[in-house]
């Protein structure tokens, strides 16, 4: 598949440039979780087009370099096609015909149009829609539509060329004189209902060189990287592409852009991918935490409700625009059933401030951070244990699982049985032991108030030591990836442990005993740390989160490795990542197979991961800041470099933070 994007408009399509509907893949040309075209199909003179090559060299934009016919006609084609298609908003389809011949060529071409309007949330599970389809030809162009109730989106085809107009599609009757060409731009223009949606889709078009130019302008704020290591420079010159096309400009935003979370299937904002994402590039673009933090507090819960698993104080899981969204056949308007994204908040604007310095956002942000910090105590803890748990009230369409691995059998003891709920996941306490303690140094720093961070860092002290007692598993020396509602630990070995040492809620004497399974042959496959161990009895390399390797993952367990003084080891998983995203074009998916490097060579993808995807995209970012030891300190930028043998060389140039702009540099040895 050829994928092109523009923040959350995209097209998916095969290496022809057609769409033929999928009822497993998003196949098509989306908008705010909308397919606006499903069938887009160009034959000529009743043949199909066979693929010479695809020049996919920027995110927004493909050439397809075609010929009519079978493959036995490349060899004396009379007739190629150029078709340059693009996103800037809406879709371009610009179509060149070029005659090889020295006579004229008069020739049929059509275009296949049709669409379904189908929800995001439909692609997997086809449902007979409950509205209505339209089909209109007017002033020369196609309109394709669909209407429930007062939900509208319409889908408006037209060409820069004379066309017939049908309501199947359209068609030329074209002479192209000897070695002559012939040319139409097809527009395809999303249009929905609403105000701000509807701004946002018909909102003033940029061309292709503003897009452009917006881009290099984004690639020259970005720090520049000098290494010895092609693999490197190839994955960070992709990772930065990618995160410049994941970024959107939500309806809500102002004009700011953050990232998306992953195409095809989530493209739009999540609580918990967004707040890694801004994590992992804090240091080289510290503008998309600053917009998530402004946004994910603008919709934090104020209310209780069930449907959508809403809290006071609880940041959001996922938002979306779709029909299934707007009629509550799907809760994601917003969807806050997720355990992990409320004290990720507290991290993500703490880390912030201490890399960018900007205190006014921390004090405009404070009513956000202490909501969010209460609902940690009031309704993160379910049980009154001290932990926070979760347990969807949602019991129709609600998450099971509402932390990272949120998959139905991502949670399980060793011997393959599923805890019941409510769950604690030893993740999150990390997290809310992290989210007390920078809680504690905002609260003193900025909002003046000592007793509030006094409390704060009596409540991290506690949870640490309980912590510690309960989630430890002496016989195995390393700790539960849960607790189930009788207080008993769920056995399993995870790379859940690895967030642990990022968090710091690890006592400093067990870390040892961590990293020794982390790194071994269980969970470690030579290119990072798998899931799940292999020996439990969920174990697959291929099972979404019970045995496959996620890039985001290991970028965060690299840097608490770092935090705990495991610099070699951290080195070392960043290396297997480094490495495995050269056999992967630069580009690191969201997961791949969890099998032994020795078994495949390679690194084998998961099928249906999301690719670019937010926090994979962050990934190598934040393990340069990990190799390179890039930590804000006293106002300064201060490095402690530590490099695996296969890099020699590191040179990070402006740095942007606090300090303005500065260098890291770091060699082997």
């Amino acid at each position: 598949m050829v994928r092109i994007l523009d923040g959350n408009v995209f097209v998916v399509c095969d290496r022809q440039g057609n769409l033929q509907r999928s009822s497993t893949f998003p196949v098509g040309y989306f908008a705010f979780d909308t397919r606006f075209l499903a069938t887009w199909n160009m034959t000529i003179n009743g043949e199909r087009l066979q693929t010479l090559s695809v020049d996919n060299t920027h995110y927004y934009e493909t050439r397809f370099f075609l010929v009519p016919g079978a493959p036995s006609h490349y060899v004396d084609a009379d007739l190629s096609i150029i078709r340059h298609q693009s996103i800037t908003r809406s879709f371009e389809d610009r179509v060149t015909v070029f005659n090889h011949r020295g006579r004229p060529a008069e020739i049929t071409i059509r275009v296949e149009a049709g669409n379904d309007f189908a929800d995001i949330f439909e692609i997997k599970d086809i449902r007979q829609k409950k509205g209505r389809h339209y089909r209109k030809v007017e002033d020369g162009r196609l309109r394709l539509g669909y209407e429930r109730d007062t939900f509208l989106r319409e889908t408006l085809i037209s060409s820069s060329a004379p066309a017939a107009v049908d309501e199947q599609g359209l068609t030329f009757n074209v002479r192209i004189e000897p070695h002559g060409t012939w040319q139409t731009v097809l527009h395809v223009e999303a249009l929905g209902d609403g105000v701000e949606l509807r701004a946002s889709l018909q909102g003033e078009k940029r061309p292709r060189p503003e897009v452009r130019s917006e881009i290099d302008a984004w690639l020259q704020r970005i720090p520049r990287l000098d290494s010895d290591s092609e693999a490197l420079t190839a994955t960070y010159r992709c990772s930065v592409t990618d995160l410049a096309a994941l970024r959107f400009v939500a309806l809500t935003a102002g004009g700011q852009s953050m990232p998306a979370a992953g195409l095809p299937w989530f493209m739009t904002i999540f609580g918990r991918d967004s707040i890694f994402t801004s994590l992992q590039t804090l240091p080289f673009t510290p503008d998309l935490a600053a917009t998530t933090l402004r946004l994910l507090g603008n919709f934090q819960g104020r209310r209780l409700d069930d449907f959508r698993e809403e809290e006071p104080g609880k940041i959001l899981h996922e938002l979306r625009y779709g029909e299934s969204a707007a009629f509550e056949e799907q809760p994601h308007s917003p969807y806050y059933g997720t355990a992990d994204a409320t004290p990720l908040y507290v991290v993500l604007l703490d880390e912030y401030e201490r890399w960018t310095g900007d205190g006014e956002l921390v004090r405009q942000l404070e009513y956000f951070a202490r909501c969010a910090l209460d609902w940690i105590d009031q309704y993160g803890d379910i049980l009154g244990t001290g932990y926070i748990w979760y347990q969807r009230r949602n019991e129709e369409t609600g998450l099971e699982n509402q932390c990272w691995k949120d998959s139905w059998d991502g949670i399980s003891y060793r011997d393959g049985r599923l805890p019941g709920f409510p769950r604690a996941t030893c993740e999150i306490q990390g997290y809310a032991y992290d989210a007390k303690v920078r809680g504690a140094r905002l609260a003193r720093q900025f909002w003046n108030d000592d007793a509030y961070a006094d409390r704060l860092e009596r409540e991290a002290a506690e949870l640490k030591h309980r912590f510690n007692r309960d989630f430890w598993l002496p016989d195995e020396g390393y700790y539960a990836v849960a607790l189930d509602r009788d207080g008993t630990a769920v056995d399993s070995l995870t790379s859940n442990i690895g967030h642990l040492l990022w968090s710091g809620i690890v006592e400093p004497k067990r870390a040892s005993n961590v990293v020794e399974h982390l790194l071994g042959p269980r969970l470690f496959t030579g290119w990072g740390i798998r899931t799940l161990a292999e020996g439990d009895d969920r174990y697959n390399p291929v099972g979404y989160h019970v045995g496959t390797v996620w890039p985001f993952d290991n970028s965060f367990i690299s840097w608490g490795l770092r935090r705990y003084g495991f610099a070699e080891e951290a080195a070392q998983l960043a290396e297997g990542m480094i490495e495995a995203a050269a056999y992967l074009d630069g580009r690191l998916p969201e997961a791949f197979a969890g099998y032994q490097r020795h078994l495949t060579h390679y690194p084998v993808q998961y099928p249906t991961a999301c690719n670019p995807q937010a926090w994979s995209t962050g990934t190598p970012l934040l393990l340069l800041r990990t190799l390179l030891g890039m930590e804000p300190r006293d106002g300064q930028l201060s490095t402690d470099p530590v490099l695996p043998a296969s890099i020699q060389r590191i040179e990070l140039l402006d740095v942007p933070g606090r300090w303005g702009v500065a260098s890291a540099a770091g060699r082997h040895g």
